[in-house]
C-alpha cells in the first residue's frame, strides 16, 4: 500500500468488496446510526462524503445478497394494502 491509498482508506474507508459479511453489516449498522447527525449537522463535504460511503456500502449488500428477504409490507403493493385498512376519516 502506498502513501495514496493510505490517505485514501483513511478518507472513505476500507473498499466494502473486501469486508467479510460481518464487517460489512457493521459498517452498514455505524453508517447509518450516524445518518441523522450527518445530515443535520455536518458541512456539505462531510455529507457527500457519508451518501458516498453510504452508497458503497449498500451497493455492495445488494450484491452480495440479491434475494434477500423483502417484507411485503415494505413493496408498493404492501403499501397500498395498508391503505385500504386503514379508517377514511382523520384520526384527531
Amino acid at each position: 500500500m502506498n502513501a495514496y491509498d493510505e490517505w485514501e482508506t483513511a478518507m472513505t474507508g476500507v473498499d466494502p468488496s473486501r469486508l467479510d459479511d460481518q464487517q460489512l453489516m457493521k459498517e452498514l449498522e455505524t453508517i447509518h446510526r450516524t445518518r441523522h447527525d450527518t445530515l443535520l449537522y455536518a458541512s456539505n463535504d462531510a455529507l457527500r462524503a457519508h451518501n458516498g460511503r453510504m452508497a458503497e456500502l449498500e451497493g455492495e449488500y445488494l450484491r452480495r445478497n440479491p434475494r434477500r428477504l423483502v417484507a411485503a409490507g415494505r413493496t408498493r403493493e404492501g403499501a397500498r394494502e395498508r391503505g385500504r385498512g386503514e379508517s377514511a376519516t382523520p384520526h384527531v
